[in-house]
């Protein structure tokens, strides 16, 4: 169906009818000028993230089902890393002519699937057309007490490195669906020279022994899950990030903040083994992977020393170094125990 026969009302209303909301601070949520929210006795957090076609996302290879999900994760991921709750989600999207109703309705499964898992209510937003592709806005909303919220400002000199999860899965995941990508279009290509005007042939990528890669990818799961593990143990990290950019340059980010130094050990980083293997197929460094790769969407935090008791024992936490003093610099020391100073090589979406 093409969306000029619903219109921009008719489409909004086909695709939030049933949408409810479940929080108490949700008091008017899609239907008016502006949602209503109520917070009596809360600190409100806000967050938002833009995602642009050919920039962030690809849509040779993710599903728009998929970029729904990851498109609200992304957002619920940062309110996680203040140590909240998230509570509302504003959606907004432009678009082309080439999209149909039916491409937004995946679009929405997806996002609400994201926001049913972690109890959020999407409460509104806009849409618009493009003639450049197509561009999400997501503002997500939660909710903390004051003494809870989470900085990165917060390290001090002896406190522990923890990330949860794992890391480079994601990137080498992106890598995976490039190279597969770059066999399409090479096929098709020689197909076009060869064969002008009969059908393409099928092309299956070959992906193989690579589900997790392409999951870490395509289907990120912020980590609410840590931050309930955390309250339940009755730990609060000092310091806290998602890992979006890369843990290079997300580490410096807490290390400038806080005005502290760092080290980190190379063989104590979390990666798994189809990471490893991947990144030996594709003749590339599994720790620059790990470092500099971006898209992880775990959690970088540090607790004090005194708390490592509480954490060592919980699933999916993993003690990568420690905090120093300023002075002597944010430095990473191989396997080998040789020290480089820590460079950010992650995802800069503005460098040239």
């Amino acid at each position: 169906m093409e969306i000029a026969k619903l219109g921009e009302f008719g489409l909004i209303d086909h695709l939030t009818k049933d949408i409810k909301p479940r929080n108490e601070s949700t008091r008017y949520g899609i239907g008016d000028d502006c949602a209503v929210l109520h917070y009596p006795d809360k600190e409100v957090l806000v967050t938002s993230d833009m995602l642009m076609e050919g920039i962030h996302f690809d849509l040779t290879y993710i599903s728009m089902q998929h970029l729904g999900y990851k498109s609200a994760m992304v957002n619920i991921s940062d309110i996680f890393a203040m140590n909240g709750t998230p509570r509302q989600l504003i959606v907004s999207i432009a678009l082309s002519k080439r999209f149909t109703v039916e491409d937004l309705e995946d679009f929405y499964r997806g996002l609400r699937a994201a926001c049913e898992k972690w109890n959020v209510d999407i409460v509104g937003g806009d849409t618009t057309s493009s003639y450049t592709g197509l561009a999400i806005s997501i503002t997500c909303i939660g909710e903390a007490d004051k003494e809870d919220i989470v900085y990165r400002k917060g390290a001090r000199d002896t406190d522990l490195i923890c990330v949860t999860g794992d890391l480079g899965a994601a990137y080498m995941g992106l890598q995976l669906l490039e190279r597969e990508k770059a066999v399409y279009y090479q096929m098709v290509n020689e197909h076009q020279k060869k064969q002008k005007g009969t059908p393409l042939p099928d092309f299956q990528p070959d992906f193989s022994g690579k589900e997790y890669l392409l999951q870490r990818q395509l289907e990120p799961d912020a980590r609410g899950d840590i931050i309930a593990r955390l309250r339940e143990v009755g730990v609060r990290p000092t310091a806290m990030m998602d890992i979006s950019d890369g843990l290079s340059s997300e580490l410096l980010h807490i290390c400038k903040q806080s005005g502290v130094g760092c080290r980190v050990f190379e063989k104590n980083l979390p990666i798994d083994y189809q990471t490893a293997v991947m990144a030996e197929e594709m003749n590339m460094n599994v720790t620059t992977c790990a470092m500099n790769g971006g898209e992880d969407y775990e959690l970088l935090f540090t607790v004090p020393i005194g708390d490592h008791e509480k954490i060592q024992d919980i699933d999916g936490i993993h003690l990568i170094g420690h905090i120093t003093k300023q002075e002597l610099g944010s430095i990473l020391v191989t396997r080998d125990n040789q020290e480089f100073p820590l460079q950010a090589q992650g995802w800069n979406p503005l460098k040239g």
